[in-house]
Parts: structure tokens; sequence; C-alpha cells
């Protein structure tokens, strides 16, 4: 076995991006531009996902991939488990990779659970005894046996997770890769992950997770790794790198309210999202206000989506218009206001986070704004500070003795 479970040297990943020319999906339009425009040029530009990274992992080590949207951390993930090549750099990595990166990858939709599982471990160089030894134990921890033997293209994306998940953690790989797709699962299965993904650590596998919740990788890793715009922030304690993720809130801050800069695919975009009082306390009214712009070309009504996310990258809670039956008519410009009652938050600094959205993400502004929660107890009563020291929020509840 290497001295190392991985090696990174000098690693980079780049992309030629379009920036000119007319964009079409359909060859006869393709054609007719060329004829009408015989002499026009399409121009490229390189966009560099990753720039010159170098780091060792031990065995043994749960290490968090953390940073912001755009940092790299998926393609860093997807060059480690090789399914995408480097630019330019080396990577030695000390034994075979499991991973789970993304629903929908890395399974065969026309085959069944079961027939996926050996396919998996074949292709991790098991032979057929060894996967069967470890058969029982994946169909258990999934939890999908009534379903086993169906393809698993009529799989809930939750099924999908979970038997993915079972077979990336129970197949002997030296090295298992996971991307934040665990959210898809419900919490008594992230609770079983995590707990599955810190004994593969104690076993002296090594654990590579990506994720922007900060308390699921303080939970789980043992290490971590900071990416900012590509380029290796910061690499040590997970404290460490969750202080540099806090530290570059501001200009990251600043560099959204550029909307070209901003994920999404363009075609509307947000104008304007402020929340109308910044200092609150716990128990106030949350009033968020935001404008999109318009785009009469555009088919389909759009939903807008609005996240308060504490200072640790935790959603705290999503308010999603779709479940309001609220859409919006692209061929104006609209204004909006959301009214959030009845969320008490605990004291500290949220941001406000906002999507426009159709069947992708059109915009996605993250850090729009700030709200900061002011020290001050809701409740009418005064206790120890043991009374309010756990929980993400704070709950508007009652008591009351029925004898």
């Amino acid at each position: 076995m290497a001295d190392t479970a991985i090696t990174v040297s000098n690693l980079s990943k780049a992309y030629r991006i379009q920036v000119t020319g007319a964009q079409t999906d359909r060859i006869t339009t393709a054609v007719l531009n060329r004829i009408r425009h015989p002499l026009t040029r399409t121009h490229f530009e390189d966009f560099h996902a990753l720039t010159d990274l170098s780091f060792e992992i031990p065995w043994g080590e749960a290490v968090g991939i953390v940073g912001r949207n755009g940092a790299g951390k998926s393609t860093l993930l997807k060059i480690l488990t090789r399914i995408t090549a480097p630019t330019a750099g080396v990577i030695d990595l000390g034994g075979r990779v499991g991973s789970l990166l993304e629903v929908g990858t890395g399974f065969s939709g026309e085959l069944t659970g079961r027939e996926n599982i050996y396919q998996n471990g074949a292709l991790l160089g098991m032979s057929r005894k060894e996967i069967k030894r470890r058969f029982d134990e994946i169909v258990d921890f999934s939890g999908v046996e009534k379903f086993l033997d169906v393809p698993v293209k009529r799989y809930s994306s939750g099924m999908y997770v979970r038997l993915a998940f079972s077979v990336a953690a129970h197949l002997d790989t030296e090295i298992l890769a996971i991307d934040e797709v665990l959210a898809v699962g419900d919490a008594e299965f992230q609770r079983k992950s995590l707990a599955k993904m810190r004994e593969v650590a104690r076993d002296g596998r090594t654990v590579l997770y990506v994720s922007h919740q900060m308390n699921t990788v303080t939970a789980l890793c043992t290490s971590a790794i900071f990416l900012d715009k590509g380029r290796l922030g910061y690499h040590g304690s997970v404290d460490g790198a969750i202080t540099h993720y806090r530290d570059t809130f501001e200009k990251f801050q600043v560099q959204q309210q550029d909307a070209a800069s901003r994920p999404g695919t363009g075609e509307l975009r947000l104008q304007r999202v402020g929340v109308t009082e910044q200092t609150q306390e716990p128990a106030d009214e949350k009033v968020i206000e935001f404008n999109v712009g318009r785009n009469p070309h555009m088919i389909g009504k759009y939903f807008v989506s609005a996240h308060i996310t504490d200072a640790n990258g935790a959603v705290v809670v999503q308010c999603d218009s779709r479940l309001l039956g609220q859409w919006f008519d692209p061929s104006k410009e609209q204004a909006g206001t959301l009214r959030i009652q009845n969320l008490w938050l605990r004291p500290g600094r949220y941001t406000v986070d906002m999507f426009v959205c159709q069947a992708g993400i059109l915009d996605a502004w993250e850090g729009a704004d700030v709200i900061e929660v002011v020290e001050h107890s809701p409740y009418p009563e005064l206790a120890t500070d043991d009374a309010l020291s756990h929980g993400m929020v704070l709950a508007d509840f009652e008591y009351e003795a029925t004898r």
C-alpha cells in the first residue's frame, strides 16, 4: 500500500467556453448561419475550474472539501474519481476509489438493483465471489430489498441514493468519495450514512466528502480542504477550513452582485434582493423584497425560491413559491415580497439566497443580503444559558399540565 491515500501535485483543470458567435441547438439553423455569415468566427476562452492544487491525504482520514458555489469542489472530486481528466498535474491514488457523486450516475437504468450491484463490483475489479460475500450487507443497509429486481430507472431519487451509497460504502475500495448527493435521502438515512462513513475511516480507508453543510463536515471529518475559486485556500483542521469559509463571505457577496458572474442560464436575472430590516430580534417577521427582469422570448412561467442560511452554510429554511402555487410571468418585470412568520432565529448572522428557476436554475444569487439577529430572548422568563444552547432555531412553544 502507498504511503499516502492521495497525492496531488500542481493539478489544474480548464474548460473551453464559447464566448462569441451564435449558439444554436438545431443543425439547420447552424448551417443557415454559416451560409449567411461565412466569415464569422467562433471564439473561445478558457475557464479555469482548478488552478495549481497540491496536497497529500493520509490513510484513515475523513476529509471535507468545502467552498462556495463555483469553487471547484465537484470538479476536484470528478478528477480524483477519474470521471474527468485534468488539464495539467499529477494524481497518485493509493487504492481503488468508490464514489457517489450525482443522482443518476454510476448505475445503468435498464438493469435491476441486483444487476447493478454486481456490475459496480466488477468495474472495481472484484470477483463475483467477493461481491456475493458483501451482497446481503449492501441490500440490508439500503432498505430496497423489495425492489431489488426492478430496473433502477423506476426508483425514486431517495431509493437510488440509498442503494448507490450502500454499494459505494460496502464494496472493498480503499478510498470513498461522496458528493452532497446524500441531501436527497431522508434524515434517518443521512444519519446512518454519516455513521457508516465514520466507520469506513476508522477501518483505515479514506473518505472524501463534499458539502455546503458545515455541521455535517464537523460531525464527520477529521480534516478539511477549503477551495476558493479553484485555488487551494486552506488544508488542515475542520475548524480552520470553516473559519476561512466564513472569512470569504464579504468578498463573495460583492462578486455575486455582478449578475454575469452568478450561476444559472441567465435567461432571467434577479435585479434586486433586499431584507427590509437587517437587524432583528429572533421573533421578528422576516420580510424580503425582490425584483426580477423580463424576457419576452421565454416560454412558460417560472418560480422563485429563497433560502435563509446560517454562518456555517446550513440552510435553515427554504421558502419555495411552488408550495403556494405562485408562478411568475417572464414577459413582465416582476416585483415581489416574501414574508416569513414564526421563524425564531437564534442570535447570529444569516444570509438570504434567492433562486429563479424553471426546469433548471435561471439565476442563483447567494449572499444577496444579510440578517443580523441580536442577542435577545423572545421568552417571558429568564433562564440559564443551557436552556437555549441546542437546536438550529428557537421555537414558539407551550407546555400544558394535563393532570
